[in-house]
């Protein structure tokens, strides 16, 4: 049951680094969901989001620093 609690601490504490990180981000005033590429449709009422150059990039940097934390962890 110890490494159940561990898990769950580790989530939370990713949790928190996520959300400073994008805190952070938009402290830097980031274009990030307005990039070109990110599509949004816009009716009456409604509006539909999809920021694909968005999810590519954070995809790409997410990629690139868990490639860098497994080659130091060999």
């Amino acid at each position: 049951m110890s490494e159940l609690g561990r898990v769950l601490i580790l989530l939370g504490l990713l949790l928190v680094v996520a959300g400073l990180v994008v805190a952070g981000l938009s402290l830097l005033h980031l274009p990030l969901g307005r990039l070109p590429g990110d599509m949004t449709w816009r009716g009456r009422n409604w509006r539909v989001s999809f920021p694909l150059a968005t999810s590519l990039i954070i995809s790409l940097l997410l990629t690139l620093i868990l490639w860098v934390i497994g080659r130091f962890r060999r």
